[in-house]
């Protein structure tokens, strides 16, 4: 998850991205305009030769973390538009961006929604469990840092949004902190959810079952390891890691999290076995390196980074080979490009941008890819 932010000079969607009541939004089932509305140029820059038809399935507000279901007929996200919410919220919508419905709550602040196998249940990140305010920005005096929020579980539904539980931790109470638990995402096969929490005191990754049970911790290093997917035969991990090396920087560090807060400006990607063992990094490029997905064919990974820009204010997405050979470029024209994931068929990739928009709104895009 992931906040743009003015630092960035992408506007903002959310990294602490989170999720009684369901209702339906009140833009449900509003019908996007036509594919290719708007200029060209803005939808396929001319060098981005891995994309074709390129299609907006949002319009407007703040859309990102688009992640397909597991028959890849439809598509979880959140979205906020500073309006009728003002935070981001979980939405579940056709995979042409038809039919779109709010499947959390409508309060407090959400983030990073998954379907479980079968596609009936849906999980995602919440604050409401510890009430329904929403969680304030952090001080920017401080640089450009991510919130923690401590009021973060993880939550279960039905793919329409109604039998919301707890699903991590099972017991949450109204203004009871329980720590950061959020960034779930869920193995092709079904059987294990990757997630991230500050159960022991540090950002750690750690899976379970998808009812809640068996969970086992699968890093241990001081820093933030987080955002992590599945391989295409559920045996590998990938995620982001942000470790600070130096007796100054883990001070820095400790210090933020005592906060709450994590300052994301540097992060490399790592791979690991799905139980955490024979772990290694990928990328060591000094930059924001985050969002990664493994290609169909499991040999490669499409991620997003700031490495392009010297002022490390624009985001593309790249390719790079699991050994971290073979970089190359797939999104162009100094914008926000992120939060890549393929179809379950291997032909179309889904992704949020502010291509095609106006004051930094970001939107999801989806286009068929070209191998």
């Amino acid at each position: 998850m992931m906040r743009k932010n003015k630092a960035f000079g992408v506007g903002a969607v959310t990294l602490l991205t989170a999720l009684i009541g369901v209702g339906v939004a009140a833009f449900a089932n509003v019908q996007p305009p036509a594919a290719g509305d708007g200029p060209l140029a803005a939808m396929l820059d001319p060098k981005e030769k891995h994309l074709s038809n390129v299609r907006q399935l949002t319009f407007g507000g703040q859309n990102a973390e688009a992640y397909w279901s597991y028959d890849g007929k439809k598509l979880i996200f959140q979205r906020y538009d500073g309006d009728t919410y003002k935070a981001d919220q979980q939405f579940v919508m056709n995979a042409d961006g038809s039919n779109r419905i709010r499947v959390s709550t409508g309060t407090g602040r959400t983030t990073c929604g998954y379907f479980l196998k079968g596609d009936k249940q849906v999980i995602f990140a919440s604050t409401h469990g510890f009430g329904p305010e929403i969680p304030q920005d952090p001080d920017r005096s401080l640089g450009y840092v991510w919130p923690i929020f401590p009021s973060y579980a993880i939550w279960k539904a039905n793919a329409d949004g109604t039998n919301l539980t707890p699903l991590f931790p099972k017991k949450v109470e109204l203004g009871k902190k329980v720590g950061y638990n959020a960034e779930a995402t869920v193995s092709p096969d079904g059987k294990r959810v990757v997630f991230t929490s500050t159960m022991d005191g540090d950002l750690e990754l750690y899976t379970m079952k998808p009812d809640g049970t068996d969970v086992k911790r699968i890093t241990n290093r001081v820093g933030y390891d987080g955002g992590a997917f599945f391989s295409p035969d559920s045996k590998k991990l990938v995620w982001r890691a942000g470790l600070p090396k130096t007796p100054e920087a883990i001070a820095d560090y400790k210090r933020l999290l005592e906060q709450d807060l994590v300052r994301p400006s540097q992060m490399e990607l790592w791979m690991a076995n799905a139980d955490g063992t024979d772990a290694k990094q990928i990328t060591s490029n000094g930059a924001a390196n985050f969002a990664p997905y493994f290609t169909p064919d499991g040999n490669r990974l499409v991620f997003a980074s700031n490495m392009g820009d010297p002022k490390r204010r624009t985001f593309d997405l790249y390719l790079i080979n699991l050994d971290g050979s073979g970089l190359e470029q797939v999104t162009y024209g100094r914008q926000f490009d992120s939060f890549p994931m393929f179809s379950p068929d291997g032909k179309k990739l889904v992704w949020g941008s502010n291509r095609n928009g106006k004051d930094h709104e970001t939107n999801i895009f989806v286009a068929d890819w070209k191998p």
